[in-house]
């Protein structure tokens, strides 16, 4: 994130020595230390969030197009259903020999 090379680090240490002085230079340190942890706790923290969003943003895009795939694949097969279903109809009346009207 942050391209500071050796020589900036160790510029800002001897100014860190001069301006905090000698005895509270650990201290400080090892509260700065504790400061970067947490903070790159919670940016990993924050990335792990993002990345499972992403993840189900992605998960409900394809429920949604397998969803769409199902009905237009129910639709076809309807379809069909109902040609095969005439076809048959009409195949059989067309075979049925024809009864004779009895109620005359």
């Amino acid at each position: 994130m942050f391209d500071v090379a050796f020589s900036e680090i160790l510029v800002i240490a001897v100014v860190a020595l001069i301006v905090i002085g000698p005895e509270k230079l650990p201290k400080v340190a090892r509260t700065l230390g504790l400061l970067t942890g947490r903070l790159q706790r919670y940016v990993s923290t924050v990335k792990a969030d993002i990345d499972r969003e992403l993840h189900m943003e992605d998960l409900r895009k394809l429920e949604q197009d397998t969803r769409q795939s199902i009905m237009s694949v129910q639709s076809d097969v309807a379809t069909e259903i109902g040609k095969v279903e005439s076809t048959a109809k009409s195949t059989l009346d067309a075979t049925a020999p024809d009864k004779p009207d009895s109620s005359a």
